[in-house]
């Protein structure tokens, strides 16, 4: 077979089996990579190579990052700090909401500040007697915005630079996506204040994330704890269990004040049904349910046994409530010297990211197992199973192909229509299917348009990954929006009543504005 009908069939393929949403993400991206190999298009090297790339490991290494932020309870501490200086006006709370969800998510992408600052948001409009679904979706497109104040701020970010430098441009500088991202935030929270409680529903959710003094207030009253014991502070917690049938605990004497038999944990209260019993204990039975003290990774090291007793509340959720929790300090001074490295450009972004994540482990910040489990390995492999799609459009010249068939429709238009219709198809298709795949097909077409039309590949790379962000119409679009769904009862159609408004913000930004500051 042709290798460029190969290469479109399986890019075919690949959009149909994303947009299904049947197959999973990573199994597709896997599959092309394969499909590369077997076809001929690319030789095997060539078609694992997004695995080994340093694109790849850099993302990676910032999830470690980001879940050392989280898990410190650094996210928690600044949102609490922020928020409770701003009030309970609508207004105030959206701007400083969304002012902070930017700033975050410029270092710890935007999945990570959505993750982050959701359980405190839906608290806060709670407090502040506001409906969570005018909050929430204003926090995910806040994130959008935000992703674009620096190189972190997304994978798409990493992944156009990169572009850029290997045709003929160099590399963004780490703060250089600012230039954009300012005007993409200011626009975003604009729209969001004037219009936002106009074109957000006003509905309450199903469910709601835990609010921690709430929940700490609950455990004291159920299980007769006096007002003057701390259950949750920086090193110290608690767990509520329940003993399963057929639990190895049953029949076990326990009573408040003991030790458990590991010696880790101290029993500080039992409940049977509706009543919490006193000193003299019980033997359990299954349904009991116990409060647990200890340390935190004792607490999350126990329960995480799930055939002896059931967990209520995760220690590891409620440790991330925290606000500066241990080895906060030793988090801010390697994401600060992270930030000089990348900033500076002493060594490449993944050896940079690379250190930090390596630091945070060796300082017993984040464990080796905790690194693992914080990776989103779908992003991960989403990323490098599609790296080889972007070199084989280059290689068999089928971008070369789309480019000169676009450029023949545009005549002498110029290359700012160029860009406008690189920005529409990747707007459209970014609603359909994952952004950081569009971003890696779209590439090599407008890479190939710029070298036809001998102008600079910058203006190219930057409109493309501000239109990537622009994931704004439906829940699918990002995993951003898909978690503010549940948590705000929003519907597949409320999206795009904002969502619109701003995707016409990042259309202006991208064709209009963006040449002006990286010029053709």
């Amino acid at each position: 077979m042709d290798p460029i009908i190969a290469t479109l069939v399986i890019l075919l393929c690949a959009v149909i089996a994303f947009v299904s949403n049947r197959i999973p993400l990573g199994v597709v991206a896997v599959g092309v990579s394969i499909a590369l190999y077997l076809t001929g298009v690319l030789d095997l090297n060539s078609a694992l190579a997004g695995f080994g790339d340093p694109t790849v490991l850099f993302i990676a290494a910032l999830f470690v990052v980001s879940e050392a932020l989280e898990s410190t309870g650094i996210v928690a501490w600044a949102g609490q700090e922020v928020i409770a200086r701003t009030g309970t006006s609508r207004r105030p709370l959206l701007l400083t909401i969304g002012l902070l969800t930017a700033a975050l998510t410029a270092v710890i992408s935007v999945n990570g500040s959505v993750a982050a600052l959701l359980p405190l948001v839906v608290v806060v409009a709670a407090r502040a007697g506001i409906r969570p679904s005018q909050m929430l979706m204003p926090l995910a497109f806040s994130a959008h915005a935000g992703s674009l104040l620096a190189l972190t701020g997304t994978p798409l970010n990493i992944i156009v630079s990169g572009l850029a430098d290997d045709n003929g441009g160099r590399e963004f500088g780490f703060f250089e996506f600012a230039l954009a991202g300012l005007p993409l935030v200011v626009g975003t929270l604009a729209i969001i204040l004037l219009f936002g409680s106009r074109l957000l529903p006003d509905r309450t959710p199903a469910s709601a994330p835990v609010d921690l003094e709430q929940l700490a207030s609950a455990l004291r009253a159920d299980y007769a704890i006096s007002p003057d014991r701390e259950l949750m502070s920086r090193s110290r917690g608690v767990a509520e269990v329940v003993v399963p049938p057929r639990s190895s605990l049953i029949g076990l004497h326990v009573f408040p004040g003991m030790t458990t038999p590991s010696g880790d944990l101290v029993v500080l209260g039992v409940r049977r049904g509706t009543e919490a019993l006193d000193e003299s204990g019980t033997d359990l039975r299954a349904g009991d349910a116990l409060l647990l003290d200890g340390s935190w990774d004792d607490l999350q090291r126990h329960t995480a046994q799930r055939d002896e007793v059931l967990v209520v509340e995760a220690p590891l959720t409620l440790r991330r409530s925290v606000p500066l929790g241990v080895g906060a300090k030793r988090t801010i001074v390697i994401l600060a010297a992270m930030i000089v490295l990348l900033a500076t450009g002493i060594v490449p972004a993944a050896i940079a990211g690379l250190l930090a994540a390596g630091a945070l482990i060796l300082t017993r910040v984040v464990s080796m197992t905790r690194a693992y489990h914080a990776i989103s390995w779908t992003t991960v492999i989403l990323v490098a199973g599609m790296i080889p799609m972007s070199t084989a459009f280059q290689e068999t010249g089928t971008a070369q192909l789309i480019a000169d068939a676009l450029q023949n429709v545009l005549g002498d238009s110029g290359p700012q229509v160029a860009v406008a219709v690189v920005v529409l198809i990747t707007l459209i298709l970014g609603q359909l299917i994952s952004n950081t795949a569009t971003v890696l097909i779209v590439a090599p077409v407008a890479i190939a348009m710029a070298g036809a039309m001998e102008v600079s590949v910058m203006p190219f790379m930057m409109a493309l990954t501000v239109a990537g962000a622009a994931a704004l119409l439906t829940p699918v679009a990002t995993p951003a929006n898909l978690m503010v769904m549940e948590p705000g009862g929003y519907r597949f159609g409320d999206y795009a009543r904002l969502g619109l408004p701003l995707m016409a913000l990042y259309f202006v930004v991208a064709v209009f504005y963006v040449p002006l500051i990286w010029p053709f």
